[in-house]
């Protein structure tokens, strides 16, 4: 095989310190990634021409085995409650053991872009030992055109090798696994996992880190836009399992992304090139588009199982993991943005998945209330999600996205509520949880509900719609929404036990007050004064 995009062998490898290597392989696309691949068995080709692969021990990414430098420029930027700490020379240390395991393998390049805005992008040069991992990471980045790759320089380096083993003693980290990244060298080190989900996200940790600093606020959202130029643009926050993907990817809207974005003084843009998208019971019935991904060439599928003589995946076979995933261009969806560019948002959406079936469907937020929210970032675990978990778990996960936040909450918080301020957006929290009780009693929030209540949310109506105060967390409420049965904007009314209904919400409300006294001395009195209330009579 030979050394495709040589000119920039010249240049790349050696000068982030890599040495005495067998070959490495430039900005390969698809077809010869898959070639490796599956000459290699680090993967499987699926029928309909997905490629899949299994990452082993590590299905998820692993936040507690991820540090951030320690040194002069980061000491008083840092939110270090969040983020693990090294020092520079552990990772000094990690990084000439990275180099020397490095030796004499062959490695697989991509100069890739992060941001589709270019006066914000940040040009991320990948190298790797997996040629799926490559793939992976062609994929959800954004590929700039060949005629652009031989004057590319990297702002940021990435090396992935995930059969490199960190040792806690001599690199100042956890275990075996390590994500280090250094900020002021702009290098990240990614070993002892193979699952690829961990390079995208140091990606858009770094972006965290530097836009601020230039007023963009970096989000972990999905994005869409109305097809016309008047309809504006949508941002939706959300963790995993919240719908931001599903809720997002909306034939009769044109899509951003469905996970990383910026906002800036021009506008939203995404930060990818590409989905990563949870396969877990995917339904070609419930979601088309996502699951036409699966059956393309090009698509990476990770940790899904397929039949072994037919190669039909199995998608509600979770043996492996709940978290199975594909990723893949966003050109793959029909109705996806060109430019990954859209102006201001005229909505926000902040999604949680309520596993304790008190809140409403949807809620209008002032922009006090939208910081108070963004900042606490809820939503729950259910049961089987996570080994030893029981019940339903309140989840407070900073910004919708605390892993991936290097700077303290109140940085993000305060940016978002001056643009929501500056261009009138209007904000609202959307439950895609339950209602009727929680887990095991009440049903799963009806999608046709949401999405109503989103599409009425989006084309401006519901902004003139009646609304009640909420007596638990006090943000206001539509009374009645067409195509959308009363009693379900009322949660109380759905179910069978006011009184047990009074005590959860209650419940409720202490975790959500519990969990923000840490971030009281950050915010302004108005935002302190937006947390849900003691419970009164419902």
């Amino acid at each position: 095989m030979t050394n495709i995009g040589e000119f920039n062998a010249g240049h790349g490898a050696e000068a982030i310190g890599l040495r005495n290597l067998k070959a490495v392989y430039w900005n390969l696309e698809a077809p010869v990634l898959y070639e490796e691949a599956l000459r290699r068995n680090e993967a499987k080709l699926a029928r309909g021409g997905a490629l899949v692969a299994t990452t082993g021990s590590h299905t998820g990414r692993s936040p507690k085995d991820k540090f951030v430098v320690r040194d002069a420029n980061t000491e008083n930027e840092v939110w270090w409650e969040n983020n693990g700490a090294i020092t520079p020379d552990q990772f000094d240390t990690l990084l000439q053991d990275f180099i020397a395991h490095a030796e004499g393998k062959e490695l697989f390049a991509q100069d890739l872009y992060g941001g589709a805005d270019p006066a914000h992008r940040v040009r991320a040069r990948v190298f790797g030992e997996l040629a799926w991992h490559s793939l992976f990471i062609r994929n959800l980045l954004i590929r700039p055109d060949r005629s652009d790759l031989a004057g590319y320089v990297p702002d940021l380096t990435i090396i992935d090798l995930p059969s490199f083993q960190a040792d806690p003693a001599r690199h100042g980290c956890r275990s075996k696994t390590v994500i280090a990244m250094d900020l002021t060298r702009k290098i990240v080190l990614v070993g002892g996992s193979a699952y690829a989900g961990e390079m995208k996200k140091s990606v858009f940790t770094y972006l965290n880190y530097v836009l601020p600093g230039a007023g963009v606020m970096p989000m972990h959202c999905s994005a869409n836009a109305a097809l016309d130029a008047d309809g504006g643009s949508a941002i939706f926050f959300g963790l995993s399992g919240t719908g931001k993907t599903t809720l997002s990817n909306d034939s009769s809207r044109m899509l951003l992304g469905d996970d990383e974005h910026g906002w800036s003084s021009e506008g939203i843009f995404n930060f990818e090139g590409g989905c990563y998208a949870k396969t877990i019971r995917l339904s070609r019935n419930a979601e088309p588009e996502i699951y036409a991904t699966t059956e393309r060439f090009g698509t990476v599928m990770e940790n899904v199982v397929i039949d072994p003589l037919s190669r039909v995946p199995d998608f509600d076979d979770a043996s492996l993991t709940e978290n199975t995933r594909c990723a893949y261009p966003l050109d793959f969806i029909a109705n996806a943005s060109a430019t990954g560019r859209a102006g201001h948002p005229k909505n926000i959406v902040m999604l949680t998945c309520d596993a304790f079936g008190v809140m409403p469907p949807i809620a209008k937020l002032t922009g006090a209330e939208a910081m108070y929210h963004f900042i606490s970032g809820y939503t729950a675990k259910v049961a089987g999600t996570e080994r030893g978990l029981t019940g339903p778990e309140a989840t407070f996960s900073t910004c919708f996205g605390a892993p991936f936040m290097p700077r303290h909450p109140s940085v993000y918080g305060n940016l978002l509520r001056e643009l929501i301020a500056k261009h009138d957006v209007d904000c609202w929290l959307v439950n895609t949880g339950w209602t009727g009780g929680g887990v095991g009693t009440g049903r799963r929030m009806p999608i046709r509900v949401t999405r109503r209540l989103l599409g009425a949310a989006l084309d401006g109506s519901l902004a003139h719609a009646d609304f009640r105060r909420d007596p638990y967390f006090g943000f206001a409420v539509p009374t009645s929404v067409p195509g959308v049965e009363p009693h379900i904007l009322q949660p109380v009314k759905t179910w069978a036990n006011a009184a047990l209904f009074a005590e959860t919400a209650t419940r409720l409300v202490t975790m959500f007050k519990d969990n923000f006294k840490r971030f009281e001395a950050h915010v302004d009195a108005d935002v302190r004064a937006a947390e849900p209330t003691q419970a009164i009579a419902a």
